[in-house]
C-alpha cells in the first residue's frame, strides 16, 4: 500500500469527499452491495444509503467484495428509498436516477452544476428504480450501450456512472 501511496482509513475518513452520494434501491445481491462500498470508495463519495432489502455489513458477501471499505465510507440505512430521497432533497442534494425512462438523458449529456450536490439512485438488479422513488427524483440518466442486452449489473453502472460525473465535476 505504500507503493501505492494510498490513504489509511483514518486519513480517508478525513479527506474531502465529492460531492456525491450513492443510494441504493433494494438491491438484493450482497456482492453488489460491496462492490458499491468499493466503488464508493475509490472515488471518495461521501455517503451510501443502504435502503429497503439491500443488505448491510456486516456480512461475509459485503465483506469480501468490498475489501474493507465497509470501514472508510459512511454509510446510513433507510427502511425505504423515499424516506432517504425526501431526506437527500431536504438537504439540498439533486436526487438522479441511474434509470432507462422516457425522459431520461444520456449520460454524455448530462452536466453536473459546480458545488452542487448530487445523490445517484441504483436501482434493483431486476425492476430497476422504484417508481414511486421515480417521481422524486430530479433527472434521469442512462447509460448509452451498443450491445444486445438493455442493461448494466448495478455495480459496473455505478462505476461508470460515478466516474463520470467526477470527471465532469473535477
Amino acid at each position: 500500500m505504500e507503493e501505492l501511496n494510498r490513504l489509511t482509513v483514518a486519513d480517508f475518513k478525513n479527506t474531502q469527499k465529492f460531492p456525491l452520494v450513492l443510494v441504493l434501491d433494494n438491491v438484493r445481491s450482497l456482492h453488489n452491495v460491496g462492490a458499491a462500498f468499493r466503488t464508493a470508495d475509490a472515488f471518495a463519495v461521501e455517503k451510501i444509503w443502504l435502503c429497503g432489502i439491500t443488505g448491510r455489513p456486516p456480512q461475509r458477501e459485503i465483506t469480501k467484495t468490498a475489501l474493507g471499505s465497509t470501514e472508510s465510507v459512511v454509510w446510513e440505512y433507510a427502511p425505504t428509498t423515499v424516506a432517504a430521497v425526501e431526506q437527500l432533497k431536504a438537504a439540498g442534494y439533486q436526487v438522479i436516477a441511474v434509470e432507462q425512462t422516457t425522459e431520461s438523458q444520456p449520460l454524455p449529456a448530462f452536466s453536473p452544476t459546480p458545488g452542487q450536490g448530487y445523490a445517484l439512485v441504483m436501482g434493483n438488479e431486476v425492476f430497476g428504480v422504484d417508481d414511486e422513488v421515480l417521481a422524486l427524483c430530479d433527472a434521469a440518466v442512462e447509460i448509452p450501450q451498443f450491445g444486445t442486452k438493455h442493461s448494466l449489473n448495478v455495480s459496473v453502472a455505478a462505476g461508470v456512472v460515478l466516474w463520470d460525473f467526477i470527471s465532469k465535476m473535477r
